[in-house]
């Protein structure tokens, strides 16, 4: 964290449009501009938890893991509340979720079962504190816990659609489903995400976290043997979400399907 005058300074370059020397000597200036739509990168696992993220941009035409597609311009009130205001976070979690299916064409279902997920990036503390007001999410072919992510096409848009590639479908290859990370279901694996069930309609209370595992432990079984068409013996998991996720909008549990194909 910059100390204070060094924060004034910065501010006072950029307003001046002129520029501070560093303590190596070389120049720098500190942006406040936000990124670019449809602008992509070669994020790793890592960096997907990052609250804010200044890689460098490459040509979408080549090897690339994340994909800008929303940039939010901050109004008040958000642009008044702290850098790590949960309400930001709030703001940010629905503008997102709403881009990522619009962008890649994927349903509420859909959106569960993929291994593609969104990031979100606010400007960096420094950048924050000289006015910088927006956030940015990108597609991302996984998630912070990913071993590695998954090169995207030079577009997202659409990549959902229809009968998705396997490729972006999340399999398990462990196991357990409970502490697993999702893998392609282009790989090995011995779990599908098969189906979602949905435990509780818009506007509801949160029912506590006992009933919505047993719904989701109830619905999933019926949801997987039918999927499997009904068989006399099959396997069957599910991940369920709690309050916060609840408090976001998320009403769906995901459901396993103990299988190869």
């Amino acid at each position: 964290m910059l100390r204070a005058a060094a924060v004034t300074g910065a501010l006072v370059c950029v307003l001046l449009a002129g520029c501070t020397g560093t303590a190596d000597g070389e120049d720098e200036e500190l942006s406040l501009d936000p990124p670019e739509p449809g602008a992509c990168r070669a994020l790793e696992p890592e960096d997907v938890g990052a609250s804010s993220d200044d890689s460098p941009t490459v040509p979408c035409t080549q090897a690339h893991t994340a994909e800008t597609f929303l940039v939010a311009a901050l109004e008040p009130p958000l642009a008044d509340v702290g850098r790590d205001d949960p309400r930001l976070a709030q703001d940010a979690y629905r503008r997102c979720s709403r881009g990522f299916r619009k962008l890649t064409g994927a349903d509420d279902s859909l959106a569960l079962r993929t291994v593609l997920s969104w990031a979100w990036f606010r400007p960096s503390e420094e950048q924050w504190e000289a006015g910088a007001r927006w956030y940015r999410c990108d597609v991302v072919g996984g998630t912070e816990e990913s071993a590695s992510l998954v090169g995207l096409p030079r577009t997202a848009e659409g990549v959902l659609l229809g009968i998705p590639a396997d490729r972006w479908m999340a399999c398990v290859d462990d196991e357990e489903v409970v502490g697993a990370v999702p893998v392609p279901c282009s790989e090995p694996h011995g779990w599908r995400a098969a189906t979602t069930i949905v435990v509780g309609k818009e506007g509801d209370p949160y029912p506590g976290d006992r009933v919505v595992e047993v719904l989701s432990r109830d619905y999933c079984s019926d949801s997987v043997g039918a999927w499997l068409h009904y068989p006399l013996d099959y396997e069957y998991a599910y991940t369920w979400f709690g309050e916060a996720e609840w408090d976001a909008g998320n009403r769906r549990s995901v459901c396993w399907a103990r299988t190869d194909q």
